[in-house]
């Protein structure tokens, strides 16, 4: 889940809900959140974020106490609000943009023709870097408005609470498929000539050491915290 870091959390915390939410990297950092932390922990400047624009930098100056300073043009200029959307007759179903997509804006499967859901997509273009076939189209939704004005708090919100939870699902899946690999491991291990070609006890021997090995790291992983599964 998008959370602040724990130097200076109230500060962070304010940062955070400044900032548009469109979790498009252009500030350098990893989301938001990420962003958040590094201005309240004094690492990071005020105005490296585009889709906020000269508004945003004025929020984050108020909340900081620090002058309001121009956007830097090293992270992207403010420009009005995008979307994307995906030329059907090109789409390969690869997937990619549905695991690039921040808020879970793209839906589609593998082989299968995909599609925006235009009122989810932030304009982060991210997906459009991982497409193979460059079937992905930017369209400019907010007319000449940019920044703050073309973005509303409505939408910020939406953005935020569908990005967190696209994080909760993902650390949900990523913790059922390190479950179901240990107990296909506990499995083998169990009965190993039953689940090995080999018949030697020497190699059925190394094999066993190479499992019980596996999930020792993963009992290990489990074991400290942060690390996941």
């Amino acid at each position: 889940m998008s959370t602040v870091p724990e130097a200076a959390p109230a500060l962070a915390q304010q940062l955070l809900d400044a900032l548009p939410q469109t979790q498009c990297t252009r500030c350098g950092y990893p989301d938001c959140a990420a962003y958040a932390g590094a201005m309240a922990r004094g690492e990071a400047p005020i105005n490296q974020c585009p889709p906020g624009g000269a508004e945003g930098i004025a929020r984050l100056a108020a909340i900081t106490g620090q002058p309001v300073i121009p956007l830097n043009p090293e992270f992207g200029l403010e420009a009005p609000r995008t979307v994307v959307f995906i030329d059907e007759d090109w789409c390969i179903g690869c997937t990619l943009c549905i695991k690039a997509c921040p808020t879970d804006a793209i839906i589609g499967s593998n082989k299968r023709m995909h599609t925006v859901i235009e009122p989810h997509c932030t304009g982060c273009e991210l997906c459009l870097p991982v497409c193979p076939v460059d079937c992905i189209m930017v369209e400019t939704v907010s007319g000449e408005l940019t920044g703050w004005a073309a973005w509303s708090p409505e939408e910020a919100a939406n953005a935020r609470q569908r990005y967190e939870s696209r994080q909760v699902r993902q650390a949900r899946e990523t913790e059922e498929h390190a479950q179901a690999l240990e107990a296909k491991a506990r499995m083998k291990l169990a009965d190993l000539p039953a689940h090995s070609q080999h018949t030697d006890p020497a190699i059925l021997d190394k094999k066993r050491a190479v499992i019980e090995a596996a999930l020792a790291r993963a009992r290990a992983r489990k074991a400290t915290p942060g690390t996941g599964s």
